[in-house]
């Protein structure tokens, strides 16, 4: 297994580190994991929470990016996280050809508040789309040939329902936080960043949830399954054993499952 940092943007948490199995004999490697971490959007919690994770694809034979982006506390939050987290992305096209990438099957594996990130990140053609323009112009991004779209999400306890979580006062604001204030006062941000705004999408979203789960509650994938599914999207709902933290241990039965549906979505 191999390890190569890459930066996207000056800032020092615009990076990612790419995790590289073997080459196979003869060919590329079947598409990439884009793995998002989570932590309720705040710098305090980093791109080391996705290292285990990342290791343990490659080690199963899937290339695996693993992505750190400004976060509210270090310059990020809004519009900055949102432009992050699509440039991180976009980064892999300027990878590919050094590193034998397939980016035909780019799917995102993104646990918590990257859970987030990954679906909002699974509708960024439908963003010019939505009504929004004026928060639309605030998120820059390419929206060209150098963008690299997903085909995929397995989304790990996800924070899928921005309305409701701000409601709930999940982690005491994090939504407020993350959008430089309440809905009330910005109600096009929490449009425009709620992965529920974007439904129905045009690629399969997994939605995984521990079902003992007390940090982000089982609703939060429950209503953007519902909704998804009854749009027509192809979307399922998966309830594993174990706690928050147990979909991101390589050693849980949660995370395990978690990596055979990557590994579906890769083909």
């Amino acid at each position: 297994m191999k390890r190569h940092r890459y930066h996207y943007g000056e800032a020092p948490s615009q990076f990612g580190e790419l995790y590289l199995p073997e080459l196979p004999d003869g060919g590329a490697r079947r598409g990439v994991v884009v793995v998002i971490h989570g932590g309720y959007w705040r710098s305090q919690y980093g791109a080391e929470l996705g290292e285990p994770l990342a290791k343990d694809l490659a080690a199963h034979g899937m290339a695996a990016w693993n992505l750190e982006y400004r976060r509210a506390g270090n310059g990020g939050g809004w519009p900055n996280t949102f432009a992050d987290v699509l440039a991180g992305i976009d980064k892999l096209a300027d990878l590919a050809e050094d590193h034998s990438l397939d980016l035909d099957r780019v799917v995102a594996l993104g646990h918590s508040a990257g859970g987030h990130l990954a679906v909002w990140a699974a509708g960024r053609d439908r963003l010019a789309q939505l009504g929004l323009p004026d928060a639309d112009r605030q998120v820059l991004r390419d929206s060209g040939t150098g963008a690299v779209r997903l085909a995929g999400v397995v989304s790990q306890s996800g924070l899928l329902n921005l309305a409701e979580a701000e409601k709930l006062d999940l982690s005491n604001g994090a939504v407020s936080n993350l959008l430089g204030g309440s809905s009330s006062k910005y109600p096009l941000r929490l449009r425009y960043a709620d992965p529920m705004t974007a439904i129905p999408l045009d690629v399969p979203v997994h939605v995984v949830h521990g079902a003992a789960d007390t940090t982000v509650p089982l609703s939060q994938s429950e209503s953007y399954a519902s909704a998804a599914g009854a749009a027509g999207m192809t979307v399922r709902l998966t309830k594993v054993p174990g706690d928050h933290y147990d979909l991101i241990d390589p050693k849980a039965t949660a995370y395990r499952e978690c990596r055979e549906l990557v590994r579906q979505l890769l083909g």
